[in-house]
């Protein structure tokens, strides 16, 4: 069996035979900018794979994913930028700098006092770049996934709720406000206020350590198994849902909700 060195200088050869004379054109033509869209895809797919628990598609997934610092790597050398030594000669140095309580005499009680320590070398390495305490929030972050990175940093430098009951009381006066605006009708308002909102429960989700993002994934794919439900219950009865009453689709959807929990053990 070939070692995981010997593996991964094939990955790379095989990256440059892709790029170089005689090999993809489609390949060929990539840029750090054209694959952004990929990068992210192949992240989602990721998560996907490890939600749904299958080894051989998460497998299969990161590789997918590997495949992309790769051929930025390659991009990079190219252009005598950098190489895939220097990522992996950066990244070292950074892990190895930033768990002192690993590496060097540094003690850590546990995993909440390495985060914060962790976010303490980070704001001393980027000092001169970085000033705010929100900073270093990739700004392209899907919006739950960053109102939760923004909430955490504010609260690190005790910018936070003291109680959940108060971070409750939040997400109410929010929801009171944009049921005002709705009143009003006016549509800038309602769009203000139903962010202001959905902030207050990205808030919630993370005082309860909750992930909103995960929790939206899991909500959504929930949906989409109980709409299919109701639609093929209704295709095998000869029946189309947009000349079905609600009544009968919403006692189906509870058939569904039933029968999910059935599945999962959950009364």
């Amino acid at each position: 069996m070939k070692s995981e060195q010997v593996l991964f200088e094939e990955l790379i050869a095989i990256m440059k035979r892709l790029r170089g004379p005689g090999g993809c054109p489609w390949d060929a033509e990539q840029t750090h900018e054209s694959l952004t869209r990929y990068l992210l895809e192949e992240t989602y797919e990721v998560i996907e794979a490890i939600e749904a628990k299958s080894p051989e598609h998460i497998k299969e997934e990161l590789g997918d994913l590997l495949l992309q610092p790769v051929f930025h790597a390659a991009i990079a050398e190219e252009a005598g930028t950098f190489t895939m030594s220097d990522i992996i000669t950066t990244l070292c140095e950074k892990l190895i700098r930033r768990h002192p309580h690993v590496f060097g005499d540094l003690q850590i009680a546990d995993s909440a006092a390495q985060i914060e320590n962790w976010e303490q070398i980070k704001k001393a390495e980027k000092v001169k770049e970085r000033l705010s305490a929100l900073s270093g929030v990739p700004p392209h972050l899907p919006a739950l996934l960053k109102a939760q990175k923004i909430t955490e940093k504010a609260a690190r430098v005790g910018f936070d709720w003291e109680h959940v009951d108060q971070v409750m009381a939040k997400v109410l006066e929010e929801l009171h406000e944009f049921e005002e605006a709705m009143s009003a009708g006016d549509n800038e308002e309602m769009e203000a206020e139903l962010g202001d909102l959905l902030f207050a429960i990205v808030n919630l989700g993370r005082f309860l350590s909750i992930n909103p993002e995960e929790a939206l994934r899991k909500t959504i794919a929930r949906f989409q198994t109980r709409f299919q439900y109701v639609e093929e219950t209704l295709h095998s009865q000869g029946l189309q849902m947009n000349v079905t009453p609600l009544a009968e689709m919403d006692r189906l959807w509870e058939e569904a909700k039933r029968e999910e929990r059935g599945r999962s053990g959950v009364k």
